[in-house]
């Protein structure tokens, strides 16, 4: 985040917030929606995440980053929500209701990598979710997740390998 935004934002800045608001509300919702599998329950963690951001605000530690911090909030929030909702719901979310900065083909593999990503556990799916459709980095999802860095790596490591055998299946049935 920009500095002087920061700065301007931290100070209560009403137009500040507005910028704010919308440089972030897309990606925050494209992660909601692959933590929560569902998008009205993204659209009530985005929302409460954005207040939570304007009520504390003031207890930012500007000597560290802000996408960690605020990504955090939001990641508890979705996790605040699956939990007072159950489980994260068990439909699909298909490409055209992510609204994340990846794109896909219009084809079948990409079809069947959303379906293959978003039926992994959600341990393996959100650091999946947050590393390869927006992003963030080990260090970060580790902080945003309040997990060891290593504990990340691992979990990177065995949801690709889900991913591998997800796929080397649907090869030999030739279904791709």
């Amino acid at each position: 985040m920009d500095e002087n935004l920061l700065k301007r934002l931290m100070s209560s800045d009403q137009t500040a917030f507005k910028v704010f608001y919308e440089d972030y509300i897309q990606k925050a919702f494209g992660l909601a929606v692959g933590i929560l599998k569902d998008r009205e329950m993204a659209k009530d963690a985005v929302q409460e995440t954005f207040i939570r951001v304007y009520r504390y605000i003031s207890m930012y530690d500007a000597a560290m980053p802000f996408d960690p911090w605020f990504y955090r909030i939001l990641h508890n929030e979705c996790m605040r929500i699956a939990k007072k909702e159950g489980k994260t719901k068990k439909n699909i979310v298909w490409k055209e209701e992510l609204h994340t900065e990846a794109t896909f083909d219009e084809n079948v593999e990409g079809s069947e990598l959303i379906h293959a990503i978003y039926s992994l556990k959600d341990s393996f799916r959100i650091p999946i979710v947050m590393k390869y459709l927006h992003g963030f980095s080990e260090k970060e999802i580790a902080t945003i997740m309040n997990l060891n860095q290593n504990t990340v790596k691992s979990r990177l490591f065995h949801a690709r390998k889900k991913l591998s055998k997800h796929f080397d299946r649907l090869i030999k049935e030739d279904l791709l």
